[in-house]
């Protein structure tokens, strides 16, 4: 059984940052790309950044230049800065990573269950 984690939401101010981080757990072969994407209200979800296994990096433009994703292979896990936040951004960050469980072939994707970003003075 594989589930992924998400912590670090929160309330911060505009201009502020936060950290948000994923965690991987349970019978794991193999993890290709981890994401982030988020889903502001009344809107659909969308793609924030994804980083392959080897740490090539992609974003969506309102937040290039304020967030970085960053992984650690060993732990499992993804992060995200986010920095320089602004309202829009608030929204639910939910995490997905594409994951080979042990002794089975080909990827799935693993959804979070979410953490709330609120930017708010």
């Amino acid at each position: 059984q594989v589930q992924v984690v998400e912590s670090g939401g929160g309330l911060v101010q505009p201009g502020g940052s936060l950290r948000l981080s994923c965690a991987a757990s349970g019978s794991i072969g193999s993890i290709n790309n981890m994401g982030w994407y988020r889903q502001a209200p009344g809107k659909e979800r969308e793609l924030v950044a994804n980083i392959s296994s080897d740490g090539l990096t992609n974003y969506a433009g309102p937040v290039k230049g304020r967030f970085t994703i960053s992984r650690d292979n060993d732990k499992n896990t993804v992060y995200l800065q986010m920095n320089s936040l602004k309202p829009e951004d608030t929204a639910v960050y939910y995490c997905n990573a594409n994951i080979r469980a042990r002794f089975t072939y080909g990827g799935m994707d693993y959804w979070g269950k979410g953490t709330l970003v609120t930017v708010s003075s």
